[in-house]
């Protein structure tokens, strides 16, 4: 009987556990650990939102090898972007550049190619020449390019990382953590252009005389992959940061320091597995906007704006529900401001806020005065002819 009343509390328990879980405390899922993977550290982050769905020592600062290339892309991408590089750019690669070691496409001082080429290599291949000759485009030298790697992880918020290079070749101090790696990579997908590189399979540079093979053997295999980087040196292990897409949620799985490449690869596949099993975003359904009525003006109304609220990340197991609630007052008082803040609109997930968006005038609204209500006068007593402007 001892035992039958112990396994029939057990189960009770178990039970009460499971409904706290799923009806009190749903939020407390979008930390959970997730699946033990065999890696010194992971993080499954979903994109849209950034939050973090499942880790492990993700703030552990370790090197990430050619993890590195997502911030040296990122820095590339930011400078087409902002003009002062251009994907038909030739490039010419310096002493330096040809001197790298590890991964690259052999590059020889003084051999040019173009920016896209150079993009495809450090993407497909991982070359750390092509990155060093990227850089160098950048910022004149790799020394200079790597204090603005700095300076813009600093920028996103990535306390845990110290960049020594372009590329990530063992260096003493070089060092990175989980999380800072799906924070730059999340920073770098927001350039949509890097898809046309990261999905690549085999091309080839130099007219077709170089092949390149994709470093990323989830391109072949995982569905809805889109990209984005491996890693491997000595004192690393095996990396990678990998995203993938499906049903309209995208997730950033990292992985470090796992032992070899497969290990790697099933561990961002069990990570990206664990978030779509789990875990949907919801667009929250916006009501349309009212006019407002205005007293003490001429226009009696005025129409008002709000921005497009965030898609709200929602567990698949939970009860609940997104709504949106607009707060707005019966009517305003002139005089009323375009941009003038009037009111608000929420957005509730189980009935808790998770964003606030303001809504605002569309229009200003002059206070009546002496003039204006005369020429209101006048051309309603002239039954539609036109008065003067007000």
């Amino acid at each position: 009987m001892d035992i039958k009343r112990r396994t029939v509390k057990r189960s009770l328990c178990l039970m009460l556990a499971l409904w706290l879980t799923v009806y009190i405390f749903p939020a407390a899922a979008v930390h959970a650990v997730g699946p033990e993977l065999p890696a010194k550290a992971t993080l499954l982050m979903e994109y849209s939102t950034g939050e973090v769905l499942s880790e492990k020592n993700a703030h552990d600062r370790m090197p990430c090898a050619s993890i590195t290339k997502v911030m040296t892309l990122l820095l590339v991408f930011e400078a087409i972007e902002a003009g002062t590089l251009r994907f038909d750019d030739v490039l010419t690669a310096s002493a330096h550049a040809a001197g790298m070691g590890g991964s690259d496409i052999w590059l020889r001082e003084g051999e040019q190619m173009n920016v896209d080429d150079l993009i495809k290599a450090c993407v497909v291949m991982s070359a750390n020449d092509a990155a060093v000759v990227l850089a160098e485009a950048v910022s004149g030298t790799e020394d200079a390019f790597v204090a603005r790697m700095n300076e813009r992880a600093q920028e996103l918020g990535m306390q845990d990382t110290v960049f020594k290079n372009c590329n990530g070749l063992d260096e003493e101090g070089h060092l990175t953590s989980a999380y800072d790696v799906a924070v730059m990579s999340r920073a770098l997908m927001a350039h949509e252009r890097i898809y046309d590189y990261t999905l690549i399979w085999i091309d080839h540079v130099r007219g077709g005389d170089t092949q390149l093979v994709n470093t990323n053997k989830l391109v072949r295999s995982y569905s809805g992959i889109k990209g984005l980087k491996t890693g491997t040196t000595g004192a690393a292990g095996s990396c990678i940061t990998a995203c993938a897409e499906r049903n309209g949620m995208t997730l950033i799985a990292v992985v470090l320091g796992a032992e070899n490449t497969n290990d790697r690869f099933s561990a961002a596949a069990s990570l990206m597995d664990y978030g779509f099993s789990n875990w949907k975003t919801v667009t929250p359904e916006c009501p349309e906007l009212p006019v407002l009525p205005v007293r003490l003006d001429m226009a009696e109304q005025v129409r008002v704006t709000c921005g497009m609220p965030s898609d709200v990340l929602v567990s698949v197991s939970g009860q609940g529900g997104v709504t949106v609630e607009l707060e707005l007052p019966d009517e305003l008082e002139a005089p009323v401001e375009e941009g003038e803040r009037v009111g608000k609109l929420c957005v509730l997930l189980d009935g808790a806020v998770v964003e606030e968006l303001p809504v605002t005038a569309g229009e200003t609204v002059p206070k009546v005065t002496f003039r204006s209500a005369f020429l209101y006068l006048l051309r309603h007593f002239f039954c539609g002819r036109e008065a003067p402007a007000v």
